[in-house]
C-alpha cells in the first residue's frame, strides 16, 4: 500500500475507541517527515485553524475556522468556515478524530492555497507523535506547525519554565527525545508550547513562529485570528 492508500483506508466515522484511534496513529507515524526543511523566504500564505465547540439539544458540534494571512504585511487574505456535527468523544490524545474532518471540509473552501498552517493544538509534542498539526499535514500534504496554549504532560514528564525574556525557549525532552519546544514570546506572560506538524523541522518552526508575532497577544497571529473567528461564529450557529 503506498501513503494515499493507507491514509484513504481509514474511514473516521468507523473509528469509535481510544484503541482504534491509537493503532491509526501509529501506522501514520511512518508519514511523519521531521527533517524536511521549509525555505522560508518561500513563504507567502500562512494559515491558522482553530475550532470551537457547542451543544444543541444534546448534540455535539463545532466550527472550523481558518484565517489566511500575508506572510509579510500579517493582513488577512481569505477568511472561511465549516460547521459540522462531532461524533468522536472527547479523548485526550485524539483530538484529529473529532476534529480533522471539519478542517478538511474548510479547506476545501479556500480559494487560496497556504503554504504552511498552524494549528492551535500539538503535533509532535504527544504520546504518539500524531497530534492535530502532525495528523493534518498528513492528509494535507503540507507543512503545518503546532502551537499550544498549555503543556499537554507526556510520559509524567515537565517542561522547563524558559526565562522570563522574549525569545527564551526550552526544549521538551522525553525518552532522550525532543518532542517540542516551550517559547515565551512576551516578557511576564505564560509560554507557548511548539511543536512540528509535518514536512518542517523545530527550528525553522520556532523561526516563523517568532514572525507571527505581535503585541497583541502572546500566541501567533493566525490562530489568535482563527480564535477570534471561531468565537463569533459560534454565536451565530448555536
Amino acid at each position: 500500500m503506498n501513503k494515499e492508500d493507507i491514509i484513504n483506508s481509514y474511514d473516521f466515522k468507523n473509528i469509535k475507541t481510544e484503541k482504534e484511534a491509537a493503532e491509526v496513529q501509529l501506522k501514520l507515524n511512518e508519514f511523519i517527515e521531521i527533517d524536511k526543511k521549509l525555505k522560508i523566504e518561500k513563504i507567502k500564505k500562512v494559515a491558522g485553524v482553530d475550532l470551537a465547540y457547542w451543544k444543541k439539544e444534546d448534540v455535539e458540534y463545532a466550527v472550523c475556522c481558518i484565517v489566511v494571512i500575508d506572510y509579510s504585511t500579517k493582513e488577512v487574505v481569505e477568511k472561511v468556515e465549516y460547521v459540522g456535527e462531532i461524533k468522536f468523544p472527547y479523548i485526550p490524545g485524539c483530538l484529529a478524530f473529532r476534529e480533522l474532518s471539519l478542517v478538511l471540509e474548510a479547506v476545501k473552501k479556500l480559494n487560496l492555497d497556504p503554504d504552511l498552517y498552524v494549528f492551535d493544538g500539538n503535533g509532535y509534542l504527544h504520546p504518539r507523535h500524531m497530534g492535530i498539526a502532525t495528523h493534518a499535514g498528513i492528509y494535507l500534504n503540507k507543512p503545518t506547525i503546532g502551537v499550544a496554549k498549555s503543556y499537554y504532560k507526556i510520559a509524567d514528564t515537565d517542561f522547563v519554565e524558559p526565562e522570563n525574556s522574549e525569545g527564551a525557549y526550552t526544549d521538551i525532552v522525553i525518552d532522550k527525545e525532543v518532542y517540542g519546544r516551550a517559547l515565551r514570546t512576551q516578557k511576564n506572560v505564560k509560554p507557548i508550547f511548539i511543536s512540528i506538524g509535518n514536512y518542517i523541522d523545530l527550528e525553522t518552526s520556532t523561526k516563523i513562529i517568532n514572525k507571527l508575532l505581535n503585541k497583541q497577544s502572546h500566541i501567533p497571529i493566525p490562530t489568535r485570528l482563527a480564535d477570534i473567528e471561531t468565537h463569533k461564529m459560534r454565536t451565530l450557529y448555536r
